[in-house]
């Protein structure tokens, strides 16, 4: 998958994770950075910015927020999983408001899409 890491997109992959949205602030402090699966923040890849990657699982978490509501951003949303998927990397979206308002529901999920079990409750 190294191939298909997008060196251009680096200086804004690294802009995103300097100004994470409050949502992806929480899952990445209050979970995905100490979770025992490696997870990556804002990974530049087949020419896009991924949120959050986990390499060893090629699986692929996005947060969307209310700019992914749009018929016009839901066509681009869907053709970005399209892409990733035909490339192996299987792509979970969540809404921010999930994160905000079940965040052990998230986990829960995202645990279970990486084949663990997630039991303790997050902060």
């Amino acid at each position: 998958m190294r191939e298909n890491y997008t060196r251009k997109l680096a200086p804004r992959a690294r802009e995103l994770r300097n100004g994470q949205t409050p949502a992806e602030r929480k899952l990445w402090f209050e979970f995905l950075r100490t979770y025992p699966v490696k997870f990556r923040r804002q990974v530049p890849l087949l020419g896009y910015v991924l949120d959050f990657y986990a390499p060893s699982l090629r699986l692929c978490i996005e947060l969307d927020g209310r700019s992914h509501d749009s018929a016009e951003a839901q066509v681009y949303d869907a053709q970005r999983s399209r892409v990733l998927a035909e490339a192996g990397v299987q792509v979970l979206r969540l809404a921010n408001a999930e994160v905000e308002g079940n965040f052990a529901g998230v986990c829960a999920g995202i645990a279970g899409a990486c084949g663990g079990d997630y039991r303790s409750t997050p902060s």
